[in-house]
């Protein structure tokens, strides 16, 4: 994938959501319709974090690489380069996979 040049502010990530199986188990081809919207993705992206009532910077427990999982309809989708992507708050993370 070609660098993207897009730097999150705060505590949000560039999100590149990883898309459900077109074929299940049982060998059965999906349609576009039918899939799940997906609530895995990989992390291209990440601010330095918010900041606390002081002005200090909290830092983010997520980084460019972790796969993560979220809420179903959480973020802001974005396109660029081509791509869907997805603009989250870390709070909207639910966790590390892996």
């Amino acid at each position: 994938m070609a660098k993207i040049s897009f730097k999150p502010l705060g505590g949000r990530v560039l999100v590149e959501p990883i898309e459900q199986e077109e074929v299940t188990a049982g060998g059965i081809v999906l349609p576009e319709t039918a899939k799940e919207k997906p609530q895995q993705g990989k992390v291209l992206a990440a601010g330095p974090g918010d900041r606390n009532d002081k002005g200090e910077r909290i830092a983010m427990d997520l980084k460019v690489g972790d796969t993560i999982l979220f809420a179903k309809y959480s973020g802001t989708e974005v396109k660029m380069d081509g791509k869907k992507l997805l603009i989250l708050r870390e709070s909207d993370v639910l966790g590390i996979v892996g």
